[in-house]
Order: structure tokens, then C-alpha cells, then sequence
């Protein structure tokens, strides 16, 4: 007995310190020289007070600076060697298969076949694939209060005692990052599958469309096609209205208006195989073509498919209070402006609309708290950054001055909101509360793209089959892997292909290190024929930086783009372009897939941070120290708030 009362003793201390406070802002992409711009030009007085008050950094980003290795960073106080996170996507090195890096939902593993249908038996499961212990779970374990809200690289939600939201990593209901559906008569537009979307053809006969909304794969069914549903679209003759009709509801939308969210059912099997979503329809255009978005299918926070919370009933419940919300992991919808099938002030019209949805959340959360941890996470600025960076740099190949004229201070009015809401939070808090504003990463142009992959192959280390000539669209086709020495996957992997690892790898496991080591002095050392830039200007092996028992099981080497650039759209799968440089010209205009010394996060605080150089790994540890706890031995960073 007398262990477990030790611990209950420890834990009955941690309570205690459970009357501290510590309130953390995580703004994803929050660009520390764009605040210092908008601070000094008076547009953001609240980070100006911040700042003034406490302290303001620079906050060092995690190698490569992607979302969901960084904010694994910060949840685990561990660089990616430890966690385990790389990249948005990951590869099998035996079939080169890629799958979403922080998690994994199957289907059942045994099953009953019937004709045409497939009659489970058992249940699927969702697994969240980072590893080591969050922050949040530590702090469950001293008996500190805490709630985190749609922190990334958290799906499915771990077990906690808390409130948890999951945020990015969370997909759609179709099991990705985000598939919309555009319905069109347009025959110039090509139906099928597009980046992040889907789109359709219909006909407009007596002034009637009648077509289906896609859902997810029916694994009831036979080689699990997508479960549909149908609706009919019935087009106003005269006016620019249009009356949508589906499973018992109907609405009327004007040229240019959004529905609201809208529930559907997917029936998968009779009785016993249903599943709800939720979406929202935009009426693009009704006369002379019809356009009709609709959203990727959410998740039912009402009533949710996949685990999205804890407790399992914290959805539901949010629900309720503040309305349906997106549920979707990565909101904005990116892709349909980069297909063409929103505009940017439809764009920024759905943008807003999930910032709005986060701080009415923010504001039925945040007044709830009064001990312990409270964790707010907002995607605006990253997601904004992304699309509108365009109109704010002239030198920009998508620069276009007329738009930029109408959208140049879009994402300033991010940023204004953003500091609304810390406004928010210091007109409430109290001196014995800890504040800490962060982000996981800063921005830069993406102007140029560099096709890593063309260059591998121009450079003699990727090889083809003979008489084969390089694909520019079908990943790594054609390739002759008895002769590659390496390969380029993801947004900044660079891997060897290594004898008994890749499925046909020919470098021995003790000559990769001189391998990358060359190919780095190579890539450091190109310069681009538009202007003799350095398009490189670092690059990471995995064996210098990763620390940790998964430090070998991503990329063995991490790309480090100039800002201004970043890998090619197509290099990122293994395609091969044909030229190695080529100009950005998507709305994807800003980004931070580059050198991680270039694109720091910022980190505020209400007070005086003693750390000079803080990184994201140094969060977890911070946490701890205000609540009394010991950091892990696995944690690489300590307390921003103790001497160095």
C-alpha cells in the first residue's frame, strides 16, 4: 500500500501547484517580422503591450519547419527523432506507399462477403501514429486542470482527463485532408479528380440538375465505392436563385451565397451502416453556366464517426453552445482556390468563416478557465499566409496589382483579429497568471521551385531504365532502382536508397552519410540561373539532428530551401519536371518548407523570458517548470524562464 499512497501523496501535490494559471495562444505561421512590422506601424497595440510588458522572441522552429513536425516539437519537448513525425506524409521504403504521418484509420481487419456486400466483423480503429508523451498527459498525471483546443498532430485525441479538440491531422469524412466537389454544365472544365477536389459534369435540363454528394468509401460494399447521395438543384429561370433539395431539406441560395452547415446521412448498409457529415454549398454562378461548390464533408461534431474529442461527449457539447463548426483538420480550403474553383474573395469569404467559428469557441472556452492549463490553437494566419502573400510581393510571379490592390491587407486583417483576441485575454487575466503566445514557425516568399528530383537525375544519383525518358507527372516511373543512389520524398526528405531498407536499395548502410555529404555540397552550391541565388542553403542529415529511437526511420537528410524557395509542386511526390527551377505561379504563394534558420516562430510572453535563443522543444519543459514538475529525460529543451 505504501507506494500507491506515496503516489497519491505526489499527485495530491501536484493538485496543489494546480492553482497556478498558464494560458498558451498557439498561432500556427505568425511571422515574427510581420508582427514587428504591424507593431510598429500601431496596427497590433495588444502584441505591442505584450511585448512591452513582457518579452518577445524569436522562437527557433523545428528541422524540416513543417506544422505537424513542429507542434510535435512542442507537445513532446522532442525533435522528430524522438517523436517520430517528419513530414506531412511518410513512406513505406518496401512498396513506396505514402501515408499521412501522424495517423492511421483501418477498416476492420476480418470481414463476411455476401454477393456484393462485406459484412464487418468487428470494428475499425483510428491510431495516432506520433510518439512520446504530450505535454497534456504529464500534466493529467499531477492532477493539473487543463483543456487544449485543436492543437495539430493530436488525432485521434489521446486519452485524457481534459478537454481535447483535435485539430490538423484530422481528415474529412472521405478519410482525407480535404476533397471538395464542384458541380458544373461548363463543358471547358474537365471532370475528375483534381488536387483536393473532385469535379463533376452535370446538365441543367429544364432548368433541373440532378447529381449525388460524395461520402465516404462504403466498405459494406464490394471493392468499397464511395457512398453517395443523391440531390437535385432546381435553377430559377429568371433570377440568379437556385432551391437545393436533399434528404428531406431544401434551401433557397442567391447567386454568390453560402448555405450554412448542412447535415447528411450516408446510408452504407440497410439498418445497421449509416454515417453523418456535415458540409456547407456555395451557389458560384446559377445563369449562364451553373456552379455549385460544396465543402469537404466534416465530420459531425454532433455526432462524430471518428474519435474527434475528450471526453467523447466535448464535440457534441461545443455543438450546442457556439453551433456546428468545421471539424476538418487543415479548415481552409486551399485547394479550391488553387484550382480555380473558389476566387480569392470566395476564399477569404469561407477563411473567415473559420476564423469566426474559432473565436466563438475562444469565447465560450476561454471564461470557463480558472486553474491549471488552458491551450488555444488558431490556423488563420498559416492557412492566409499561404494563399495571400502573393498580393503583398510585387516581385511574386502571381503577383497581380489590380487584385492585390483589392486583397494586399487580407492577411493583415488576420493578424488585427488575432490580436483582438489576445486583447481579449489580457483584459482578463490576472498577475498571477502565466501568458504565452508562440508560433510554430514563421513565413517567406515561394517564389521559385526547385524539382529536387530532376536535379537527382540530371546529377547522375537517380538512374532510369534504359530508353526511358523522365516523367513529369507519375511518381518515380521508370526508374531504375539496381542504379539510383537517392531519392527525393516530401516536402525537404532526401533519403538514400539503402541496401535492406528500400525494397531494391544499392547503398550500404555505412556509406550514406559520405553519399548525402556530397550530394549537400552539390545542392549548397547551385545557384539559379535567374538570378544566381543560392536556392539552398543548408542542408541537415538525419544523423546530425535527430536524436531520439526514430532517428532513422524518416528522411536521411532534410533540404534546406532559400527563402523565396521550396520543392516543386510534383518533385514532392517523385515526379520529374523537366527543368529544375521553374517559377510558383499557384496562389500557394508563402510558405515555410525551407532552411529552418529562416523561418522562426515568435514566442511573447507576459513575462521576462531569460532564454536568448528559445525553441519550440524548449515549450514542454516551460510547462512543466510552472507547474512544478520535472522535466523527462528525453526532453531536449528546458524552462524559457531559467537560466541558460
Amino acid at each position: 500500500m505504501l507506494p500507491v499512497l506515496f503516489l497519491s501523496c505526489q499527485r495530491a501535490q501536484g493538485g496543489a501547484a494546480s492553482g497556478k494559471k498558464l494560458v498558451i495562444l498557439g498561432i500556427d505561421g505568425m511571422d515574427p517580422d510581420l508582427l514587428t512590422k504591424f507593431m510598429a506601424e500601431g496596427k497590433m497595440p495588444n502584441f505591442s503591450r505584450l511585448a512591452q510588458q513582457g518579452s518577445f522572441r524569436k522562437l527557433t522552429t523545428s528541422i524540416p519547419p513543417q506544422s505537424p513536425v513542429a507542434w510535435s516539437n512542442l507537445i513532446t519537448g522532442m525533435n522528430a527523432g524522438g517523436h517520430g513525425i517528419f513530414d506531412f506524409i511518410h513512406r513505406d521504403p518496401k512498396n513506396f506507399q505514402l501515408f499521412f504521418s501522424t495517423s492511421k484509420v483501418e477498416g476492420p481487419k476480418h470481414s463476411w462477403h455476401i454477393g456484393n456486400w462485406v459484412v464487418p466483423l468487428g470494428s475499425g480503429s483510428a491510431e495516432q501514429l506520433r510518439q512520446g508523451k504530450a505535454f497534456w498527459e504529464i500534466l493529467d498525471d499531477h492532477g493539473i486542470t487543463n483543456s487544449v483546443y485543436r492543437i495539430p498532430a493530436n488525432f485521434p485525441p489521446i486519452s485524457a482527463k481534459g478537454k481535447t479538440l483535435s485539430g490538423m491531422g484530422t481528415p474529412d469524412l472521405r478519410g482525407t485532408y480535404g476533397t471538395f466537389t464542384f458541380y458544373t454544365d461548363d463543358a471547358t472544365a474537365v471532370a475528375g479528380a483534381v488536387e483536393g477536389g473532385e469535379v463533376i459534369q452535370v446538365e441543367v435540363q429544364n432548368n433541373h440538375v440532378a447529381s449525388s454528394l460524395m461520402g465516404p468509401a462504403n466498405s459494406f460494399r464490394k471493392d468499397s465505392p464511395a457512398a453517395t447521395e443523391s440531390f437535385t438543384v432546381d435553377v430559377d429561370p429568371l433570377e440568379p436563385v437556385a432551391r437545393i433539395s436533399f434528404q428531406n431539406q431544401r434551401f433557397v441560395l442567391k447567386e454568390g451565397e453560402w448555405s450554412g452547415w448542412t447535415p447528411v446521412e450516408f446510408q452504407l448498409m440497410p439498418i445497421i451502416g449509416k454515417v453523418r457529415g456535415i458540409c456547407r454549398f456555395f451557389l458560384k454562378q446559377a445563369h449562364p453556366r451553373f456552379q455549385l461548390y460544396v465543402s469537404p464533408i466534416n465530420i459531425d461534431p454532433a455526432n462524430p464517426a471518428l474519435p474527434i474529442s475528450t471526453p467523447s461527449s466535448y464535440s457534441k457539447d461545443l455543438a450546442k453552445e457556439i453551433g456546428e463548426y468545421h471539424t476538418q483538420g487543415i479548415a481552409e480550403d486551399t485547394k479550391a482556390l488553387s484550382d480555380g474553383v473558389l476566387d480569392d474573395k470566395e476564399f477569404l469569404e469561407q477563411s473567415r468563416t473559420v476564423l469566426a467559428e474559432h473565436r466563438r469557441a475562444f469565447d465560450a472556452e476561454f471564461p470557463k478557465f480558472h486553474q491549471g492549463l488552458f491551450f488555444f490553437y488558431f490556423s488563420s494566419l498559416d492557412l492566409n499566409a499561404h494563399m495571400m502573400w502573393r498580393h503583398t510581393d510585387p516581385s511574386h510571379p502571381a503577383y497581380d496589382a489590380a487584385l492585390a490592390t483589392q486583397y494586399g491587407t487580407a492577411l493583415e486583417d488576420f493578424y488585427k483579429q488575432i490580436d483582438q483576441v489576445l486583447g481579449e485575454v489580457l483584459a482578463k487575466i490576472d498577475s498571477d497568471t502565466t501568458l504565452l503566445v508562440l508560433s510554430d514557425h514563421g513565413f517567406a516568399p515561394y517564389r521559385r521551385s526547385f524539382n529536387l528530383n530532376t536535379w537527382l537525375l540530371q546529377n547522375g544519383y537517380i538512374a532510369l531504365k534504359d530508353g526511358a525518358s523522365a516523367d513529369p507527372n507519375e511518381p518515380f516511373a521508370e526508374v531504375d532502382w539496381s542504379h539510383t543512389r537517392a531519392y527525393g520524398l516530401g516536402l525537404n526528405g532526401l533519403y538514400a536508397n539503402i541496401r535492406g531498407r528500400e525494397r531494391e536499395g544499392i547503398v550500404e548502410n555505412a556509406k550514406a552519410d559520405a553519399l548525402l555529404r556530397e550530394i549537400r555540397q552539390k545542392l549548397t552550391d547551385v545557384r539559379d540561373p535567374k538570378d544566381s541565388s543560392q536556392a539552398i542553403t543548408r542542408v541537415d542529415l538525419a544523423s546530425e539532428v535527430y536524436q531520439g529511437q526514430y532517428a532513422s526511420s524518416g528522411p536521411d537528410a532534410l533540404v534546406g530551401y532559400n527563402r523565396g524557395y521550396r520543392a516543386g509542386w510534383k518533385t514532392i511526390l517523385g515526379a520529374f519536371p523537366p527543368d529544375i527551377f521553374e517559377d510558383n505561379s499557384n496562389p500557394w504563394s508563402g510558405d515555410h518548407c525551407m532552411d529552418y534558420t529562416k523561418v522562426p516562430g515568435v514566442l511573447l510572453s507576459n513575462r521576462k523570458i531569460d532564454a536568448l535563443d528559445p525553441a519550440l522543444t524548449d515549450i514542454t519543459p516551460t510547462i512543466l517548470a510552472e507547474f512544478g514538475i520535472a522535466k523527462r529525460p528525453e526532453m531536449k529543451g528546458q524552462s524559457v524562464f531559467g537560466a541558460r
